[in-house]
């Protein structure tokens, strides 16, 4: 699959005078991870990985339970030792330095903040074990606290603080002594849907603010894309794609890319064009045509998936003046979800078709009904053929 293209980045900061993001220039990277390999006894649970991350970046590892994920980051922290590879940390080879002594913290899921301490000593805690003492320790306590809007709260303990006050804690904790690189291992998985979501933005603002290079670690779809700068996605000790969150979404490369990120509907069928601005794939379980506006590389009448989201999706009482991309079903189930509409809508096949439509006006989510005959269509450029 060929990869949309894109404007000439150098130039754009020619004309404009704007910084690039590091990943998009010639700068060097500041995380080096070369052809790193774990293994437990005969079990791989990360498979010859090399990775670039930059400094100032926010990336993020996603992956579901067991793709390796949280392996890579112990070993980035040196608290597991690497099969075979290396990593480098700002130019530094990483082997037999301890965790101790890297230019990294690790922030854990659990928080792991000490119960009999307030706020501020939990916070102070790792200046302390430097020795460092007095005016210094309770003035960079004071900016930490402020910068995670705490600093009222710095005479409580933790059991008298909410969930996120104390994920903002440990973060504290975790920045207080100017790591050059934080690892954050599920920092918000203990946290309400709610209140996660809106820890996600505060996330975002310090570690721009500080310019603290993050790793994170999530298996949460949602908080990759809204977080990251750039998306690592892993699976069974590899990782599968590297890309910014929009390509991640809008270009997998695999099926498995487009399952995991995201809803899709996947249409199996057969190759019968390939130019480099069209690929036409003739799918039995479509009942149709399917195009796309994009070029592969493949075989003539190789077995491919056309990906599509299900907000790409029309949904119609009349058919389209289309010959392409449209499909005839009648609507299965309906769920409203405030926001937006669900649509399940059952083809000639067989095959179910999921679709979503926003509610742009209280009427909107009731135009259409179980049992009703419904036209599906989108444009070219909504979908992607996926060839693995």
């Amino acid at each position: 699959m060929t990869s949309p293209q894109h404007t000439d980045l150098s130039q754009i900061s020619e004309r404009t005078n704007v910084q690039l993001p590091s990943w998009k220039s010639d700068a060097q990277p500041f995380v080096q991870i070369e052809n790193i390999t774990k293994k437990f006894d005969d079990f791989i649970a990360v498979d010859n990985i090399s990775l670039d991350i930059y400094k100032n970046e926010l990336f993020c590892l996603l992956g579901g339970s067991g793709s390796g994920k949280s392996t890579l980051l112990r070993m980035l922290a040196g608290f597991e030792t690497p099969t075979s590879g290396r990593i480098l940390i700002d130019g530094v080879d990483m082997a037999g330095i301890q965790p101790w002594s890297r230019p990294v913290n690790m922030m854990f899921q659990s928080y792991a903040l000490f119960p009999h301490l307030t706020v501020a000593e939990n916070v102070a805690f790792g200046l302390k074990r430097e020795g460092i003492r007095g005016a210094e320790v309770k003035q960079r306590v004071t900016e930490m606290l402020d910068l995670v809007q705490l600093g009222h709260l710095g005479k409580r303990k933790p059991n008298q603080l909410s969930g996120g006050q104390r994920q903002r804690v440990a973060l504290a904790r975790s920045l207080i002594k100017r790591p050059k690189l934080l690892l954050l291992d599920e920092p918000l998985g203990a946290l309400d849907k709610k209140l996660r979501e809106e820890t996600q933005f505060e996330l975002i603002n310090i570690q721009d603010e500080l310019g603290v290079t993050f790793v994170v670690v999530t298996h949460d779809q949602e908080e990759a894309m809204t977080l990251a700068s750039r998306i690592g996605v892993m699976n069974h000790g590899v990782i599968v794609q590297t890309d910014e969150p929009q390509d991640v979404y809008e270009y997998p490369n695999s099926r498995f890319v487009a399952e995991f990120v995201g809803s899709v509907n996947l249409f199996e069928g057969q190759v019968t064009v390939d130019e480099p601005d069209t690929v036409c794939v003739t799918s039995p379980e479509a009942g149709g045509e399917l195009c796309v506006n994009h070029g592969i590389s493949c075989a003539p009448n190789q077995d491919v998936h056309v990906a599509v989201r299900p907000e790409k999706i029309r949904v119609s009482e009349t058919r389209p003046d289309q010959t392409y991309n449209c499909l005839q079903g009648t609507i299965l189930d309906i769920a409203y979800m405030g926001s937006l509409s669900v649509f399940k809508v059952k083809l000639a096949s067989g095959k179910e078709v999921r679709v979503t439509q926003p509610n742009t006006n209280r009427e909107s989510g009731g135009r259409f009904t179980w049992d009703d005959s419904v036209y599906l269509s989108w444009d070219m450029d909504s979908c992607v053929v996926l060839t693995s």
